[in-house]
């Protein structure tokens, strides 16, 4: 093996090594140059420049695997389709919260640094080849997360969720960690395709208690029942533009983790972590919708709406099949547009002095903002799963591939689950159409967020009546 480093060697990382440049760009130019270097460029330019930079690159990758740093890096189509997917994503969320962020006086260029190097967790978490850096990439992005959530300090609410999320979080890495000790001592190497040779057909009791405890970890940051305490805390207590980026991006990444992990490295002991994960992705999906109904916070609301969808993405795992892969990362894609969508329009209603989180800032938006009104009935009619939205073709996806791999019973689980979200959902669009609007306060115009919001509910729509272009993207990547 060759182990002279050159610049073209290293070309497959270029977006990630750019990414941690931008980064201190960013944090450098906002220590030493502050207000007089915003006059100039603000930092949201700045920070988008170095996106559209990273997304340059990391579009112009090889097609074909390839493997860097002695196995640890895997740059593949799947990596590279998601990490475009995140640049993208990333980039619309904070067009979205600047509006917020300077109604509130957060627009400072820590919150680009840290959604910045969250964003560098990602993309090493998605090109991971071994357990180390699957490991640096989700402590990356999860010390990120934490940073931002308890980020505005004037907040009491915003640093007790961050205090619960971290000291969770913790224990959920401990949890990980373990589980990569046992495989790595009982198989003798960190690179996943060496794991997946090494464990195949039926595994001892030491590598089932790993699967064990690397489950619980991948349950934990996806926020999977019962581990889910965390995502009401903290989509309540942080910042909403922070909560916009929690909620969106970093599900990507939950998305990379199990698949590196199950798929990739696990993929020959597949009997023994489907099931864990079925037990979880059931609870998720139930408990999510069902406590859903009872929130009067529409932050809540969504938290409960994620888990219940993240209960689908890992349905999709339970299958065990490349469709079932296919259904989750198609998913994780469609789920993650429409929850940008959804906090793109709780950002929007929100002005200084007025946080539009509780389920009765709604009533009569219609009269209010009748532009707002509809993206929001579009948000939610999707995320319900409502045809002809793209909603409705990720849960068809998940249940045609549980359908193909025998799991019958799930099938049935999670129509009947779909039916009791479709009330929580509605309800959202019952009071901005059909009650009074009372003196709530009509949201302010900004032109171009409202655009950008605009083309994310077209996408929805798009990729509703035209579904086949990302299923084929999917398939193609994953097989």
């Amino acid at each position: 093996m060759d182990h002279h480093v050159t610049l073209a060697s290293l070309a497959p990382a270029l977006p990630e090594i750019w990414l941690a440049t931008a980064a201190c760009v960013v944090l450098l130019v906002e220590a030493f140059a502050g207000a007089a270097a915003r006059r100039i460029i603000p930092t949201l330019t700045l920070a988008l420049l170095g996106l559209g930079a990273a997304a340059t690159l990391a579009w112009a990758q090889v097609e074909a695997p390839t493997v860097l740093f002695s196995g640890m890096y895997l740059a593949d189509p799947l990596g590279t389709v998601l990490k475009l997917l995140s640049f993208l994503f990333v980039a619309v969320a904070l067009l979205y919260s600047r509006p917020s962020l300077e109604a509130r006086g957060l627009l400072k260029g820590e919150y680009y640094v840290l959604v910045l190097t969250a964003l560098l967790g990602i993309c090493v978490l998605v090109s991971a080849g071994s357990l180390l850096s699957i490991y640096i990439g989700v402590e990356l992005l999860a010390l990120s997360l934490y940073a931002l959530v308890a980020f505005d300090r004037e907040s009491g609410v915003a640093a007790e969720s961050a205090m619960k999320y971290f000291v969770l979080g913790a224990i959920a890495s401990g949890c990980l960690l373990y589980g990569m000790s046992l495989v790595y001592g009982l198989t003798g190497t960190l690179l996943l395709s060496e794991i997946a040779t090494a464990l195949q057909g039926e595994p001892s009791l030491g590598v089932i208690m790993g699967i064990v405890f690397l489950v619980v970890g991948i349950a934990f940051k996806f926020g999977a029942v019962p581990f889910h305490m965390w995502v009401p805390d903290v989509y309540h207590g942080a910042p909403s533009p922070v909560t916009l980026f929690v909620a969106t991006a970093p599900k990507i990444a939950s998305f990379a983790l199990a698949y590196r992990l199950l798929a990739d490295g696990l993929g020959g002991v597949t009997p023994a972590w489907s099931q864990m994960i079925a037990i979880v992705a059931v609870l998720s999906a139930l408990v999510g919708n069902l406590v859903a109904i009872a929130q009067t916070n529409l932050k809540r609301m969504l938290a409960y709406s994620a888990i219940g969808n993240v209960g689908f993405i890992l349905l999709g795992f339970v299958a065990g099949t490349e469709r079932g892969y296919e259904a989750a990362l198609y998913y994780t894609i469609v789920y993650v547009l429409m929850a940008l969508g959804s906090f793109g329009v709780l950002v929007l209603a929100s002005r200084r002095g007025f946080e539009a989180d509780e389920l009765d800032h709604y009533k009569g938006l219609h009269a209010r903002d009748p532009l707002l009104a509809v993206l929001m009935m579009v948000m939610m009619f999707s995320t319900a799963g409502i045809p002809p939205f793209v909603g409705f073709w990720a849960k068809l996806q998940v249940f045609e591939a549980l359908w193909a791999s025998g799991h019958l019973p799930l099938v049935v689980f999670g129509a009947a689950v779909s039916v009791i979200g479709v009330f929580y959902y509605l309800r959202v669009v019952k009071l901005m159409y059909f009650d009074a609007p009372g003196d709530l306060p009509v949201p302010e115009r900004h032109t171009g967020v409202r655009l950008t919001l605009a083309l994310n509910a077209v996408a929805v729509v798009a990729l509703g009546l035209f579904p086949q272009a990302l299923l084929e993207l999917c398939q193609r990547v994953i097989g």
